[in-house]
């Protein structure tokens, strides 16, 4: 062990200006984008993936709905024992977990078995939210949105290309060979975090009920804590529906495109992954509620820039929401990383679980996102996701520009 990782075992935090060692923010990073993209990786396959095993469209719909909402009870249920426990245990313990769930996955014969191992995959892949509250304890204060921006960009890396690589590689290996890879990522990480992750003391003795019952004391006492979990949420609603959705519709009329083609359009957001820490520097330079308003913005003005695609010849149309997803990717990764600041300054000692409550509303906000955008794209076509998208939008929008009270 290192002797920044010897001082880190021993308080749980960086030495005051001195900066993490790159490779420890590197598997901070990858470890947190590998987690992250398990989530993903079905979305592009679910075409060819329900073929295969003889389900139906409203069945393989489940999967991604299942493992965006054991994300969510993960996320809630497990992620404040970070305030608890030692996080580096509760990482590799995570990572066996998750490692076992993508196999089972691999393997499943039937779309019960696979929904099993989705909802399963969702409460292990938790340990992304284990990793950036492990980053922000270890920065110092002067940049640490600087460093939650760069494990983040790991993070959003690891959720846009999940869905190139695993529409690429379900297209020439076949589905299961995309789970049983993201498995072996997994273990990869797993003995990497044993070697290189330090350990971290708890910042609470609470029992585990104590622990869950004071998320419900965090939110009536703190307004920035929900006027961000709200936010995010209402954000990740769009999100969710455009990226579900986006499959489906590029697989019909009038495009005819397979699960690469789908999963290719992760790479018009990956290049906004990088702009993560420049969010973080901007955060940390003029305040975190500048970049929420101007990431928000952002998403709306993209969304609502693809109102007028149906009306567009198929490779306009294409362009469009390439564009498009270039932009609304910026704007909520911004409003993330922004977010997370602010919520990682309210109560050191609670972090973990002031990140539970974050990210479990923007996860319930994609479970969400995925059943509305469904539905929308059922009952009014691809203009009926969009507007959807644009409305949660502007409502975050609204929440950001809504002026605040004293917390």
């Amino acid at each position: 062990m290192s002797s920044i990782q010897t001082v880190h075992a021993a308080t749980g935090a960086a030495p005051e200006g001195r900066d993490l060692p790159a490779s420890l923010v590197l598997l901070l990073a990858t470890g947190a984008g590998l987690s992250v993209a398990s989530l993903y990786y079905a979305q592009p396959m679910l075409g060819v993936l329900g073929a295969d095993i003889g389900a139906s469209t409203r069945s393989v719909g489940f999967i991604p709905t299942l493992t965006q909402l054991g994300y969510a009870l993960g996320i809630l249920l497990l992620a404040p024992l970070g305030d608890r426990f030692d996080r580096r245990r509760i990482v590799l313990a995570k990572a066996a977990a998750l490692c076992a769930a993508l196999l089972v996955a691999g393997a499943a014969p039937s779309i019960g078995v696979l929904l099993a191992a989705s909802l399963a995959i969702g409460l292990a892949a938790t340990m992304a939210q284990d990793i950036v509250p492990a980053a922000a304890t270890l920065a110092p204060e002067a940049t640490r949105g600087k460093t939650v921006g760069t494990v983040m960009t790991g993070l959003l890396l690891g959720i846009l290309l999940s869905r190139v690589v695993s529409g690429f590689v379900a297209e020439h290996f076949g589905w299961r060979a995309m789970f049983i890879a993201a498995a072996a990522s997994i273990a990869l990480i797993g003995a990497a975090a044993w070697r290189g992750l330090p350990r971290f003391r708890p910042t609470t003795h609470l029992a585990y009920a104590a622990l869950l019952g004071s998320l419900g004391t965090l939110w009536s006492r703190h307004g920035m804590l929900r006027r961000a979990a709200l936010a995010q949420a209402l954000l990740a609603v769009g999100f969710s529906a455009f990226w579900s959705t986006l499959a489906v519709m590029l697989h019909g009329e009038p495009f005819h495109l397979g699960s690469a083609a789908a999963g290719a359009f992760g790479l018009a957001g990956a290049a906004n992954a990088l702009a993560a820490p420049l969010a973080g520097r901007l955060a940390d330079r003029r305040g975190p509620e500048l970049v929420t308003r101007l990431g928000a913005g952002l998403v709306v003005v993209s969304f609502a820039a693809m109102g007028p695609a149906p009306l567009m010849p198929p490779h306009a149309q294409l362009w469009l929401l390439a564009l498009a997803a270039v932009g609304f990717d910026l704007g909520m990764q911004a409003a993330l990383i922004a977010h997370q600041t602010i919520v990682y300054g309210i109560e050191p000692g609670a972090r973990s679980r002031l990140n539970a409550v974050l990210f479990t509303s923007m996860f319930i906000g994609m479970a969400v996102g995925s059943a509305l955008g469904a539905l929308a794209l059922a009952q009014w076509g691809w203009a009926g996701v969009t507007w959807l998208a644009t409305g949660t939008a502007a409502a975050a929008l609204a929440v950001r520009l809504w002026p605040r009270k004293a917390a």
